[in-house]
């Protein structure tokens, strides 16, 4: 159950944050249990969908999103991140489950998205410190300077859905997918809360 209160339904949801939530289901067909929780602060809202949205007009393209997201999330440890990333990227991209366990893993089945995957695992890894050769990876992938400021926006923005997610305990409502990090005999989340 969510530590923090999450907005049952549009009408719960503060007045300002309702447009934008009924934006949110046309995006992702209903509105997750981490917008509704994102809702109860219409300015937080406002800008997680602004940075979404601009994202998704960058150049990388929705499957390398979703790539970066899984590898993201695994790094993070979050479920919940796991959960809705992983059923978008079957759903809106169609990523086998091969390459979602390479993306989860850092990797790619791809040789050009496994450069970004690697380096966006690796962003998490070492909260953002990353040498010349990381850079010149992605560089020698074909990746240019736009595209590498992508991968580090949609890293952060990975970031920050985790905390919130852990921090919100949001119920999972999507197939859940465990992540490998944590002992999840904790909760069901993968962290402890007693810290």
């Amino acid at each position: 159950m969510s530590r923090l209160p999450t907005p049952a339904t549009i009408d719960e949801a503060p007045l300002a944050s309702r447009p934008m939530l009924r934006a949110a289901t046309e995006r992702f067909g209903r509105v997750p249990n981490m917008v509704r929780l994102l809702s109860v602060s219409p300015v937080a809202l406002q800008g997680y969908l602004a940075l979404l949205t601009a994202l998704d007009g960058g150049t990388l393209g929705a499957q390398m999103s979703e790539r970066i997201e899984l590898a993201a999330a695994e790094a993070n440890g979050c479920q919940y991140c796991l959960s809705l990333h992983t059923d978008r990227a079957r759903s809106r991209t169609g990523l086998d489950d091969a390459e979602i366990t390479a993306n989860r893993s850092g990797a790619s089945t791809d040789p050009r998205a496994e450069a970004a995957v690697r380096f966006a695992a690796k962003l998490c890894r070492t909260q953002g410190v990353v040498g010349d050769d990381d850079l010149g990876a992605l560089k020698f992938a074909g990746y240019d300077d736009g595209q590498i400021v992508e991968i580090v926006l949609h890293v952060g923005l990975s970031i920050l859905t985790s905390y919130l997610n852990k921090v919100g305990d949001t119920d999972i409502d999507f197939p859940t997918i465990k992540t490998r990090r944590f002992n999840h005999k904790e909760n069901c989340h993968g962290y402890d809360h007693k810290v």
